[in-house]
């Protein structure tokens, strides 16, 4: 069976949930693969709305093995109480895995997170403050604490002693902040190891094994493809490669495992946190998609910018990922508008681009191309195939199809898990 990924097509927030969801009980691991807990998944169950962070939406469904892969950099204390939570609302999460090798996030890191953002003034990129960048760059400096690392005290106690002879000389002579004790940090990271110990694996060795035996494996990546630190609108970026090459490096699985790359986008744009974002609005109908998409950050709450769908990115998306499928959420969001504007392509001092330039001063000032569509005032709610949107609703998916560069095989048509309209098999 196949290993598949799902990514985010836009800056994120785009509904990858209810993609995981539509999957179900035909997949045995959902995996993820980047990021930690700078971002979220709102999944609805009935009448019952989880909001996840750090652990994948695959956690929520009955059977399914959950596993927080060697990309991702792990706040332990959020991820407990995840569990708690969970746990506390019926939900079983003993079948999750945790790599040995995912990278820990600190008390330090988020201290740095914060006081670095704030330094930066006008030039803030936007950062959670969840300590998720400061993390990933002691992974690369090679100064990163590791999931197995708390299982030997000595070898973390040099870990972390290394990591803070620079974190305090620049928190104290830099940020005028106080020093962090190395056995502060330590005892808080021993304190967690026993709970901790029985999660732990070799999840590459593991879903290798799962994919030979022929089990079918997801990998969620967390954030989207604009946000991705290579591909994305940089340094209005994340801190890890959202987009689908990042789910082989994040899992230890091989590329030639992936046979579908799946991309959630908005039947609309959003985007939290600062960053060129060409179809914005800032008016009444920027406002309209915020308070009837519920447009908040499920992570820190904050008001999302919105703006109309734009077809050039989405195409950008379907090539650096290589997109079998779309699937397109929230599209009963935009019931009850008369006509809406798709941004086809854009215009870069007076010369008209199809594609999202490669020079971000340009796609900073890029002024959207709009080509409008009739809209429909039927509810959509209830639709559960294709022939039952409007016509006009039908005619607004195809049209989004043909200018977005693959298939549309799934429409999110309201918040519920069953709310949705199924073209294609995601897995055929």
């Amino acid at each position: 069976m196949p290993a598949i990924v799902l990514i985010g097509a836009q800056w994120g927030d785009e509904g990858k949930g209810k993609a995981t969801d539509l999957l179900g009980s035909r997949v045995d691991y959902v995996v993820k693969f980047n990021g930690g807990n700078n971002a979220g998944h709102t999944v609805v169950i009935g009448s019952e709305k989880y909001a996840l962070h750090l652990l994948p939406s695959g956690i929520l469904t009955d059977g399914v093995v959950p596993v927080i892969a060697n990309g991702v950099v792990v706040d332990i204390e959020v991820l407990f109480d995840e569990l708690e939570a969970l746990t506390a609302r019926g939900v079983d999460v003993s079948n999750l895995l945790v790599s040995a090798n995912a990278h820990i996030i600190t008390q330090y890191h988020r201290t740095v997170d914060r006081v670095t953002e704030r330094f930066l003034g006008k030039r803030q990129i936007g950062t959670t403050g969840r300590g998720i960048g400061p993390a990933y760059a002691d992974k690369i400096n090679r100064v990163g604490i590791r999931i197995q690392d708390i299982f030997d005290e000595n070898i973390l106690r040099q870990k972390v002693e290394g990591a803070l002879e620079q974190k305090n000389h620049l928190l104290v002579k830099v940020y005028n902040r106080r020093a962090i004790g190395v056995e502060e940090i330590v005892s808080d990271l021993l304190s967690y190891a026993e709970r901790l110990r029985p999660m732990v694996a070799d999840t590459g060795l593991v879903l290798n094994k799962a994919l030979e035996a022929g089990k079918t494996v997801l990998f969620e990546g967390g954030q989207a493809t604009m946000l991705d630190v290579d591909h994305g609108t940089y340094p209005f970026v994340t801190s890890s490669n959202a987009t689908s090459g990042g789910a082989a490096t994040g899992s230890g699985v091989a590329p030639n495992r992936i046979e579908r790359v799946i991309a959630v986008v908005k039947a609309y744009t959003t985007r939290v946190g600062a960053g060129p974002f060409p179809t914005e609005l800032f008016d009444d109908s920027g406002e309209y998609l915020r308070s009837k998409g519920f447009e908040f950050g499920t992570t820190t709450g904050r008001p999302r910018r919105t703006g109309w769908y734009d077809a050039p990115v989405a195409r950008y998306s379907a090539r650096v990922n290589g997109v079998t499928d779309f699937v397109l959420t929230k599209l009963d969001v935009l019931t009850g508008l008369t006509t809406i504007p798709v941004c086809v392509a854009y215009e870069v001092d007076g010369v008209r681009v199809e594609e999202v330039p490669v020079s971000q001063s340009d796609f900073h000032h890029a002024v959207p191309v709009y080509e409008e569509f009739p809209g429909w005032s039927e509810d959509i709610t209830g639709a559960r195939t294709f022939e039952d949107l409007p016509k006009n609703a039908r005619d607004y998916v195809l049209a989004l199809e043909a200018l977005s560069g693959s298939r549309i095989s799934a429409i999110g048509v309201g918040p519920g898990r069953e709310a949705i309209v199924v073209r294609h098999d995601l897995l055929g």
